[in-house]
C-alpha cells in the first residue's frame, strides 16, 4: 500500500475511533490506532478497562471492526496488539 493511501486509511480509522471513543470511555476504557498492515488489518491498542474486560473481544469484533469496515470497506480485520494470544 502506498504511503499516501495508508495515511488516508489511517485518517478514516482515527475518525471512526473518535466517534466510538465516548462509548469506550464511559466504561473506563479507550482505544488507539497502532498500525495498519499491508493486508489492511487495523492493529489497535486497548487501554484502561478495555484491556482487561472479558467482553473486549466482542466489542472489538462486533463494534469496532464493523464500524471501521463501514467507514473504510478496504479494512480486512482488526487486531488488538495487547491482548493475550488466547483471546485474539
Amino acid at each position: 500500500m502506498a504511503l499516501a493511501d495508508k495515511e488516508i486509511l489511517a485518517n478514516k480509522v482515527n475518525e471512526t475511533l473518535t466517534q466510538l471513543r465516548p462509548f469506550l470511555e464511559a466504561d473506563g476504557g479507550d482505544i488507539t490506532l497502532v498500525d495498519i498492515t499491508d493486508d489492511n488489518v487495523v492493529e489497535l491498542m486497548l487501554h484502561g478497562a478495555c484491556s482487561s474486560c472479558s467482553m473486549s473481544m466482542m466489542t472489538l469484533k462486533n463494534g469496532v471492526e464493523e464500524s471501521l469496515k463501514k467507514s473504510a470497506p478496504e479494512i480486512t480485520g482488526v487486531k488488538a496488539v495487547n491482548m493475550p494470544a488466547e483471546q485474539v
